[in-house]
């Protein structure tokens, strides 16, 4: 009887992002900052506001190995192994949120947070960076800055060329501040991308940081201003891209209003007690 030949079983060491969806795993650290200190709150109409808690999370002693351990991932990840246009986008709007996340919590000048992300430069001190533009981020070999992710990819042009632009994204990446739309409890992932960025768009517009109506003016957050051409390339107008993303009420009051205005962007940092109101408890 011929005998069998004998199987040598190789277990190759993969690293736990690669067992499931890219996304799922992969931002497993930074997934679990924001179950434990980031607050969403419903509003009125289904608005949606959400806070981080800083002071909370300074206080928790693993939260610094935490941050070290997810951008260690990022660093040691291949961009270049995602696959397709939903595994891309997720990935790269919860780099940019991780980012923005990590640098306010680890970059503390005197040992104090920030008020607002213009505290570490730019507008208001012109000759240092801004958070925005600095490169200080590294996925794979490349180091990057903020503005890289959302501008030169998110919404570049080798993206729009693909068809992978989508205005939505000014609707999902968070800067840290109370005017910005909010920072979500659930990361982006290929399967959730589409219905999250719906959500985010029209919850948005049933918030009156972002979208309030006023006589015949409406009021908007200035994405619309200084984005522009995003929405119009993506609508044909500020309008009719909101128009198109709202839910039916509001699209109705909106195509009531003849004339157009813009909101205050509050740089406010995005911690709990920086929002009006009662919306949430103080920290």
């Amino acid at each position: 009887m011929r005998s069998l030949p004998i199987l040598t079983l190789v277990v190759v060491m993969m690293p736990a992002w690669a067992l499931a969806g890219v996304n799922d795993n992969l931002y497993e650290g930074y997934q679990q900052l924001l179950n434990d200190y980031l607050v969403e709150q419903t509003l009125p109409g289904d608005g949606l506001v959400s806070a981080f808690d800083y002071t909370a999370a300074l206080a928790d002693e693993q939260v610094a190995q935490t941050i070290a351990q997810q951008t260690a991932v990022l660093r040691d990840f291949d961009p270049d192994s995602l696959d397709g246009r939903e595994q891309t986008v997720a990935f790269w709007i919860n780099a940019y949120n991780f980012f923005m996340l990590s640098e306010i919590l680890t970059d503390r000048p005197d040992g104090k947070l920030v008020s607002s992300v213009w505290d570490y430069g730019g507008r208001v001190n012109p000759f240092v960076d801004s958070v925005f533009e600095r490169e200080t981020f590294v996925v794979g070999s490349e180091q990057m800055s903020l503005n890289d992710i959302e501008k030169g990819r998110l919404l570049g042009k080798s993206y729009a060329d693909r068809g992978w632009k989508d205005a939505r994204v000014h609707f999902a990446v968070n800067c840290a501040s109370v005017g910005c739309p909010p920072l979500r409890q659930q990361i982006y992932t290929a399967d959730n991308l589409e219905e999250m960025l719906k959500e985010n768009t029209r919850r948005a517009f049933s918030t009156p940081y972002h979208l309030k109506i006023q006589g015949d003016t409406l009021y908007v957050t200035e994405l619309f201003k200084w984005y522009e051409q995003d929405f119009v390339d993506a609508a044909g107008s500020v309008r009719g891209f909101i128009r198109h993303w709202a839910d039916n009420d509001t699209a109705a009051e909106v195509a009531k209003t003849s004339s157009l205005d813009y909101i205050d962007y509050d740089w406010s940092l995005n911690r709990p007690s920086n929002f009006s109101g009662s919306v949430f408890k103080r920290d």
